[in-house]
């Protein structure tokens, strides 16, 4: 188990941006760490995943080109950047990771056994 902090949740308006964090406690090279959301009546998804050694991310496409997720090591932080937010975006954020690759199913919320709370992202004019 490894305990998860999400930061940086808040509103904006269409268009605008906001920036996620998560740190975690002790940064380990082992760990993929990925963002997940869930909307009211909806299921959780994939939001991305940044892969432990090389880097690597994965975007859902909802997201793609809109969403960046990096990491800082020294800091045991990842961070997820989102600009040219939608109303569809609004969501709980999570922040999730594990001893493991993203690989070809990091969008599977079964795959992670260490969650933080959720920060709240409403997207609204």
């Amino acid at each position: 188990h490894v305990d998860i902090v999400e930061f940086g949740g808040g509103s904006a308006q269409p268009g605008g941006s906001l920036q996620l964090s998560c740190v975690t406690g002790g940064f380990n090279m082992e760990y993929a760490r990925a963002w997940f959301r869930q909307a009211p009546g909806k299921e959780r998804e994939g939001i991305s995943c940044i892969s432990n050694g090389d880097g690597a991310t994965h975007y859902a496409d909802s997201v793609k080109s809109r969403f960046t997720t990096f990491r800082d090591e020294g800091k045991n932080t990842v961070y997820l950047q989102m600009v040219s937010l939608k109303p569809e975006d609004t969501g709980v954020y999570f922040c999730a990771t594990d001893l493991r690759l993203c690989g070809s199913r990091w969008h599977d919320p079964s795959g992670f056994g260490s969650w933080g709370q959720g920060t709240q992202v409403t997207v609204s004019s």
